[in-house]
């Protein structure tokens, strides 16, 4: 019995992947040699008037391989690798450098190219015998991604860093060039350094758009150049305020880690907070009951009806453009309520002075917004009701967030937008924390059931759409409404499930879900090291045993 026991210990050991490498490699190619870093291993960056932020991700690279410390996930977390690591080859440097002639660039520069512009391809390449290490790639941006893979082969044990998989060899490229996070800031305030933090560990695993969603009905906490009295009255208090100056922070941090940080100003819709400081622009302004007039409380809109409320949000939308540098700008436009204009007098009589419709005032008022977007040559974002409850007019550049259901996909395909995976079905991280509205004990979310990382991770960005329609597709995110969520329960309700996404829309779908799970842990484990509280996916028993707590195990 004892000899079976050591057979099957041996067995896991063996077949435990070596690697927490996530999101998966296009092109991996491995060995079955031990190899460790020598205690004076460096970066060598072979790239004339490197840029700050890539020697910094250099710099950065070196201190997570000194400090993460990650022990393997198998039982004895490596004891059984001692022996092998002992005699291993030590590997000295690794040098990085372009292969591009061209005047060369900085990380944050090529972060916010427009997608279709975006190169985040590279070669890594790791000798079993010792010999210097390559990564290279024909952009900075490449390069970045290339030390993040770098940064996650390497496990710990006794105070050596080593692979039990040398030689190594990858060629890497995303499937899809966008892959996105949303944050809801505007339910409840995160402080600058909780963003930060998600940021980093964004970074980690290759999502490059942040897609900020930075105010709602709820409150206002953005402070914008020539309407600070919007979030003087609309933010939750004088301190829960974004200023120019943490939006400038927010976005250089973000963009030397390879993100882009595209906001969103909800409109017309999720704009009450706007009516505490300018009441004559917002219809049924905290109108109740709220459930005839919005989703969710407060109610309230834009009346846009009104000429002065058109002329009064395209200004504030462009002003809020100017302090983002992304050439990307989300203007919402979901779950407008009709009856809330039909309750509004002065909405009514405004459509009957000018004898449009409601869709009619609707159009005008997008064409106004998004004209203003375009002068500053950002490209617009919406949500999918724009294209599909609605008749407004859009420019064919117009970027689609499909979020109602996957079910939608395909109608918005066909009406040949460009669109990103956000279905509440398959991607909203706050799924499955029951009802938050009060006198409702009985109540659930809305979009239950909870949304696990391997529902997520099945998901198919092309099913159900044709060769042509399957161009559209841009890419997919991880959204997360924070009705119940602060920097508190910030970590644990992200990672690390939405690392699922990020793998999904880089290396495509189809990937084996069972042996996913034991990199993922590797990714949550090592993530826990690097300071984000990550919830487990499984009890450390079967972290520890690959494959042991399967359905069919």
């Amino acid at each position: 019995m004892a000899h079976i026991l050591a057979l099957i210990l041996t067995a896991l050991v063996v077949c435990s992947p070596a690697f927490a490498l996530w999101p998966l490699p296009k092109d991996l190619q491995t060995g079955s040699k031990a190899l460790r870093l020598a205690d004076d291993f460096d970066i060598q960056l072979s790239v004339q008037r490197a840029p700050a932020d890539l020697q910094a991700a250099v710099a950065r690279t070196k201190g997570y391989l000194k400090t993460d410390k990650l022990q393997r996930l198998v039982v004895g977390r490596g004891e059984n690798d001692r022996t092998a690591i002992k005699s291993a080859k030590e590997l000295s440097s690794l040098t990085v450098s372009l292969t591009s002639n061209e005047t060369v660039r900085s990380i944050s520069e090529e972060a916010m190219d427009a997608l279709e512009d975006r190169v985040e391809t590279y070669s890594l390449t790791v000798p079993g015998d010792g010999s210097d290490a390559t990564l290279k790639a024909n952009s900075t941006l490449g390069l970045f991604r290339g030390l993040t893979t770098f940064g996650q082969l390497w496990y710990e044990f006794d105070d050596i860093t080593y692979t039990l998989e040398a030689p190594i060899q990858i060629k890497d490229a995303p499937a899809y060039p966008y892959r996105g996070f949303m944050l809801d800031t505007a339910r409840n305030y995160f402080p600058i350094s909780d963003i930060m933090r998600t940021l980093d560990a964004m970074s980690w695993v290759k999502i490059n758009t942040f897609h900020w969603h930075i105010v709602d009905s709820q409150s206002f906490p953005l402070e914008v150049s020539g309407f600070t009295e919007i979030s003087g009255k609309g933010a939750y208090s004088a301190t829960d305020v974004y200023t120019s100056k943490d939006v400038e922070e927010i976005v250089s941090y973000a963009a030397a880690r390879g993100i882009d940080v595209m906001v969103e100003v909800d409109t017309p819709g999720h704009t009450d907070a706007i009516g505490q400081s300018h009441p004559e622009h917002i219809a049924c302004n905290q109108g109740t009951p709220w459930a005839t007039f919005a989703n969710e409380p407060p109610a309230g809109q834009l009346r846009f009806t009104n000429t002065a409320t058109v002329n009064f949000t395209t200004d504030l939308i462009a002003a809020v453009a100017k302090m983002f540098p992304s050439k990307y700008f989300s203007t919402g436009g979901d779950e407008l309520n009709e009856a809330c204009y039909a309750a509004d007098t002065q909405t009514q009589q405004e459509l009957n002075a000018t004898g449009k419709t409601l869709e009619q005032a609707l159009s005008t008022f997008t064409v106004s917004t998004h004209q203003a977007l375009l002068k500053l040559q950002k490209t617009p974002v919406v949500w999918e009701e724009m294209v599909l409850a609605h008749n407004v007019t859009l420019s064919n550049t117009t970027i689609v967030m499909v979020w109602i259901s996957s079910d939608d996909v395909v109608a918005v395909a066909k009406k040949g937008y460009r669109f990103i995976h956000a279905a509440s079905d398959y991607f909203y991280l706050d799924c499955g924390a029951g009802g938050w509205v009060g006198a409702n004990p009985s109540g659930n979310s809305w979009c239950d059931p909870f949304k696990t990382w391997q529902f997520s991770y099945s998901f198919d960005p092309t099913g159900n759409l044709t060769t042509e329609e399957s161009k559209l597709v841009m890419g997919g995110e991880h959204l997360l409404w924070t009705e119940q969520s602060n920097q508190h329960n910030l970590d644990p309700i992200v990672w690390p499930r939405a690392a699922s996404g990020a793998e999904l829309f880089w290396t495509g779908p189809g990937k084996n879900i069972s042996t996913a799970l034991p990199r993922l842990h590797d990714v949550a484990f090592r993530m826990e090291q690097r300071g984000i509280g990550t919830i487990p996916l499984q009890p450390l028993w079967c972290a520890l045993r690959p494959g042991t707590c399967d359905l069919t195990a």
